[in-house]
């Protein structure tokens, strides 16, 4: 049996858009009026969804189910497993307490406040951010800052601002991951498009923050501490994203950062020391109190994590691992159901539990490996994966709502009517696209959320007025960074770090205006690319189909997994041994 999309129930494409866009209005209304908990607003906004695809576009009970289920399924699977991997390595290395070497070596580097913030607030939040997301990034820095002597409500906003352009990249890639998944769009491609853009606004991020804090001549007295952090980052976020895979930009990127930021501050000092003119006491230990041996183990999850994905970020080892263990199945009366208006079929693409080639797998193996370099068994350890379960438990029925939703309004027809509607906007369409993207991030916390919602009704509004859907997509992801400073969740995270927990609404006020300003860069680098700069769009196919030289792919990745535990096990004797002396 089949069903017919239906893209203009009410005759009148505007009217019908804005049924379609209810759940929207409500998941707004949600979040921004009633204040309910994330989880919760989402589980109403996908009951609101389900009955406007049965009464209003008329979709068969049994299809919208399927479609809802098939969408939670991509939400736990691959999205909520690897934010699992990214949070149970971190809370690894916390609870161990290497941690709090990684944190004494970051302040010791130097006394400057403009530096400082350069290296925690920039470059290690950044690092943060490519590792674990999910507030960590700014949780941290903010606290690392107050304990060094910054004002509070500056030590927040400035990690907030700063949290920009690696939240694309977030969480080992999966902001990317989804979008790809629900837009149908190589992963690659997405990767390759953002990271042609954001590294444009990680040019002006370093100098922007030392600006606010410092002023403009204050912040040109470091300018060349600031330019080794803009280009290093930029440089190695475009390269990475362009040509290795869309997990690591964050994480390589800071972390080259830190690198080369605490290399060149070795042989360059700014000619005076800069502090706020009224700070709070300093708590945080800035002499370094720990040996290279135990710096270098206390970064070795995070070291371990990098190569093994890198590794699992190749065709020939992913092809190898799902040799071991893949399974694929359409979701039953799903399949060659349902026909677009045109007649033609809607292409679903079948679930893909490949778990073992997962990115989330590489980290949770990173985080077991690494057990004996940071002093930790394997029964205490799994006593953090339970209690990770449990401190992501919410998060989990949010990502599963909303992708959910996601797939519902994109097999419904619900999202076309909108794409409709916003394509009507002609070629000012590219401009408000990242807009979209900083809505989802504001409204959702979280620029994953935002591509689950936004991604299919990017592409499909591209390709009513002409321009290629990878560029919409991508400046969903790009402007969703732009909205993360401001977003409720954020807030509350940054405020509650610094305890200035009920004056969210103080650094909803300092983050404002930077987030608008940092969003029209945004809008108007996608202007330029979808009219002027066309060459800056990466050429892609829709479907990548490897059959021949399987086999030798194959083995391939086989000798490539071979070679990277003899990496791996050469760092951990040497780890091992270093430490012993």
């Amino acid at each position: 049996m089949n069903w017919t999309q239906i893209v203009n129930p009410l005759s009148n494409i505007g009217l019908s858009a804005l049924v379609a866009a209810v759940p929207i209005f409500f998941i707004f209304w949600a979040l921004i009026i009633k204040k309910m908990k994330g989880y919760i607003a989402s589980l109403l906004t996908l009951l609101v969804a389900i009955i406007f695809a049965l009464f209003v576009y008329g979709m068969p009970f049994s299809l919208a189910v399927s479609s809802t289920v098939h969408g939670a399924l991509y939400g736990l699977f691959p999205i909520c497993w690897v934010i699992i991997g990214a949070v149970f390595l971190y809370n690894v290395t916390v609870k161990s307490g290497q941690f709090e070497i990684i944190k004494n070596f970051m302040a010791s580097i130097t006394p400057d406040r403009r530096l400082q913030a350069l290296l925690v607030a920039f470059a290690f939040g950044s690092f943060l951010e490519g590792a674990a997301g999910m507030g960590a990034p700014v949780a941290i820095t903010a606290a690392m800052l107050v304990g060094l002597g910054f004002n509070p409500l500056y030590a927040a906003g400035i990690c907030l601002i700063a949290n920009t352009v690696p939240v694309a990249f977030g969480s080992v890639g999966i902001p990317i991951i989804t979008a790809a998944q629900v837009s149908g769009l190589p992963e690659m491609a997405i990767s390759q498009m953002v990271g042609r853009t954001l590294p444009l606004l990680a040019l002006l991020v370093p100098f922007y923050l030392i600006v606010i804090m410092a002023g403009f001549k204050k912040s040109v007295e470091v300018l060349p501490a600031i330019l080794v952090s803009s280009i290093v980052f930029s440089g190695v976020q475009f390269l990475v994203s362009n040509y290795i895979n869309p997990m690591l930009p964050g994480i390589l990127a800071g972390l080259t950062t830190i690198v080369c930021l605490t290399i060149f501050l070795k042989y360059w000092k700014p000619k005076s020391i800069w502090r706020f003119k009224e700070e709070p006491q300093q708590t945080i230990e800035t002499e370094l109190k720990y040996s290279t041996s135990q710096i270098v183990r206390a970064w070795s999850p995070f070291i371990i994590m990098t190569l093994l994905i890198v590794a699992w970020g190749m065709q020939p080892v992913k092809d190898a691992l799902n040799s071991i263990f893949q399974l694929k199945f359409y979701i039953p009366g799903l399949h060659d159901a349902i026909l677009k208006p045109d007649g033609s079929i809607l292409n679903i693409k079948p679930f893909d539990f490949n778990i073992i080639s997962n990115a989330g797998s590489a980290t949770l193996l990173a985080a077991i490996i690494s057990l004996p370099l940071i002093g930790m068994n394997i029964k205490n350890a799994g006593k953090i994966f339970l209690s990770t379960l449990d401190q992501l438990k919410f998060p989990i029925i949010t990502i599963a709502s909303i992708v959910g939703f996601a797939f519902l309004a994109n097999n419904s027809g619900m999202a076309i009517t909108m794409a409709l509607a916003l394509a009507s906007t002609g070629i000012l369409f590219p401009f408000f696209s990242p807009i979209l993207g900083w809505l989802g991030v504001f409204l959702t916390g979280s620029d994953t959320s935002s591509n689950a919602l936004f991604s299919k009704l990017q592409y499909t509004s591209a390709q009513t007025i002409g321009v290629d859907p990878l560029l919409t997509v991508s400046a969903n992801c790009s402007g969703g960074v732009t909205g993360k400073m401001i977003s409720p969740q954020s807030l509350a995270v940054g405020a509650a770090s610094v305890g200035l927990v009920g004056r969210e609404s103080e650094l909803f006020r300092f983050t404002l205006k930077h987030s608008f300003i940092l969003l029209f860069f945004i809008s108007v680098i996608t202007v330029l690319q979808a009219y002027v700069f066309q060459w800056m769009i990466p050429t892609y196919k829709l479907a990548e189909v490897t059959i021949a030289n399987q086999v030798s792919d194959i083995s391939q990745g086989f000798l490539y997994l071979l070679i990277l535990g003899f990496v791996v096990g050469i760092f951990m004797i040497s780890v091992f041994l270093r430490n012993r002396k």
